[in-house]
């Protein structure tokens, strides 16, 4: 299985999702298995201190955590969302960085960027946007941005040593980046890392919880630490764990 199956995949499940009118919650919709090999799993975390016209318009249910709230995000800086979907954590990043700040949302599916440009315009969000990208060859110059932030898209990345290189690139000296991303707990099978079904669940492409943060190390990260960690419960006969991780690292 190539990386550009891989990929044809997970855009052709956000893709659908990204056409489909109100938000999107539940397994079905995204980052999440309905009845997959590990069972059904919700992984979306929810945004309960966000502005009810943010969340309706903007949050999809696809992410697994809160990475804004851990980003030490301030007035004036630069952020860069990764895998940005409909929009959500960049409106969140936007308001905390004000007018003086920008948001950068970069999404590898048309038809987020599309419905997240929607969004923008809907709300007013005068220092955001979004470029059509992938994390492995971000659309952004090199030590341009303050922080970066993602949620629950890494795991989707065929080559996550090289997406940890590029964020690397993008930010300044003394950056700070703040992901959620699933993670696993033991070995997945070969025949579950071969599914693209479980790749666009949040399943398939999980890495090693000790390897991800490896990973990140190697490219040049310094102060890795995990900030916030969830198990999901799995049907008890599944061969390895699923946890949901925020992790924090400065360049």
């Amino acid at each position: 299985m190539s990386d550009s199956e891989i990929k044809s995949a997970v855009k052709e499940k956000y893709g659908e999702i990204a056409r489909k009118s109100g938000s999107c919650c539940g397994p079905s919709c995204g980052c999440g298995t309905d009845d997959g090999i590990a069972g059904t799993i919700i992984m979306n975390d929810l945004y309960s201190d966000v502005d009810a016209e943010v969340r309706e318009s903007a949050d999809l249910g696809l992410g697994c955590g809160t990475p804004a709230a851990f980003a030490d995000l301030e007035a004036g800086m630069t952020v860069l969302d990764l895998g940005s979907g409909a929009g959500i954590d960049v409106f969140v990043a936007a308001k905390k960085v004000g007018g003086s700040g920008s948001v950068i949302g970069v999404d590898m599916t048309e038809e987020m960027i599309t419905r997240a440009e929607a969004n923008k315009s809907k709300l007013k969000a005068a220092n955001t946007e979004f470029r059509l990208g992938e994390i492995e060859n971000l659309p952004v110059a090199s030590g341009s941005v303050d922080r970066i932030i993602s949620n629950c898209v890494i795991n989707l990345v065929p080559d996550k040593t090289r997406a940890f290189a590029e964020m690397h690139r993008v930010m300044k000296p003394g950056g700070k980046f703040t992901v959620s991303d699933i993670v696993s707990v033991g070995s997945i099978p070969e025949d579950v890392r071969k599914d693209l079904t479980e790749w666009a669940g949040c399943v398939a492409g999980a890495v090693d919880r000790d390897e991800y943060l490896r990973i990140a190390r190697a490219a040049g990260f310094r102060d890795v630490t995990v900030v916030s960690e969830k198990p999901y419960t799995l049907d008890a006969a599944v061969p390895f764990g699923l946890h949901s991780i925020t992790v924090s690292g400065t360049r």
